[in-house]
């Protein structure tokens, strides 16, 4: 344990301390963030690059404190990727297919390096290991690419992605220690530490936005992770508990998804149906709101704890009564509605 906590205290005081630096960067280079639409909460121009801190704090730490074997290196390859079509987006924006493409080929080098999800069992008991086969490079591809994608799509109010990512890290770790799985518990302690260290400077009121340099890079590292510590092989009831992990951004991505489709909009086009903009428009404050999704995501992290330890029927119920839940809540606030009323 003295390990992860220095692990930890060495990311976050990196990352805290190099958050500022991007902070004038950004002005220098006018790489700022203008409230130019409805979407945006925020009223005057805000510094991005907050993801440089992120990535070089996440960096130094795998360096130091990992093993460099095949596999690490490929992610910290895959990372940096990620991070440099999250940097050019950030100063110019890139095109959609070329962010995809971008975050396929990051995706294949983590492949590459051995990130796989190979196999999953039947949730009953004593029941036979289903390889994948053919299929596993595909799956694989289609989790790194779709969560990498939905911690950016959250990123639409203070604090919200670091915090559920940080959450989501930390979730992680406990995971990884059941399982016993103890050098993706350093992991998770090095992206928990970078992100921590960077969440004071974006709380409401925010001095600095990650940008898609932080957010694809956040979403890529915690799908890269989810597969390392538990998806590599997984009961049903497990892999389920990875959605629970990451529930606040599947949710919201999975909602926005359906409302568009009722919609007949496009699946990409941005709107202010994300659950963030929905619980402002009930009444709530930007503090408020983060807050209620922090204990949301806090609730969802315990609740995929409670899966990795619990046997298959018990996780089935867990799993139904979450399932009714979570629908009730998306009709209560309009997340799975057509459009909203005027």
């Amino acid at each position: 344990m003295n390990q992860v906590y220095l692990v930890f205290f060495v990311t976050f005081m990196i990352s805290f301390l190099l958050t500022p630096l991007a902070r004038r960067l950004a002005f220098k280079l006018d790489v700022l963030d203008y409230p130019k639409d409805a979407r945006k909460l925020h009223k005057k121009p805000i510094p991005y690059l907050g993801g440089v801190a992120i990535y070089v704090a996440a960096m130094v730490g795998m360096f130091l404190f990992l093993e460099l074997d095949r596999t690490t290196v490929s992610v910290m390859v895959g990372g940096s990727l990620i991070f440099i079509l999250g940097l050019v987006d950030d100063i110019r924006d890139v095109p959609a297919k070329i962010k995809l493409a971008g975050q396929i080929v990051a995706s294949l080098v983590a492949i590459w390096g051995g990130v796989l999800i190979a196999w999953v069992t039947n949730p009953l008991p004593n029941s036979e290991i289903v390889l994948l086969l053919n299929l596993s490079i595909p799956v694989t591809l289609i989790w790194i690419v779709g969560i990498t994608n939905t911690i950016n799509l959250i990123d639409g109010i203070d604090g919200l992605a670091s915090g559920v990512a940080a959450i989501a890290a930390t979730t992680l770790m406990f995971i990884a220690a059941i399982n016993g799985f103890e050098f993706i518990v350093i992991e998770c302690a090095i992206l928990a530490g970078a992100t921590l260290g960077f969440l004071p400077y974006n709380f409401n009121p925010a001095k600095i936005f990650m940008g898609d340099t932080g957010a694809l890079f956040l979403g890529y590292m915690l799908a890269v992770l989810s597969i390392r510590g538990v998806m590599k092989t997984v009961t049903l009831i497990t892999l389920v508990g990875m959605v629970f992990v990451l529930g606040i951004p599947i949710l919201d991505t999975g909602f926005a998804i359906v409302r568009r489709l009722i919609n007949k909009k496009p699946i990409m086009e941005a709107d202010k149906g994300h659950l963030h903009h929905r619980l402002v428009e009930k009444g709530f404050t930007q503090k408020e709101t983060v807050m209620i999704l922090y204990a949301i995501s806090i609730a969802f992290g315990a609740t995929a704890i409670y899966l990795t330890d619990t046997g298959p029927y018990e996780g089935v119920f867990v799993i139904l009564i979450a399932s009714v839940v979570i629908v009730l809540v998306g009709k209560k606030f309009g997340l799975i509605s057509g459009s909203k009323k005027k």
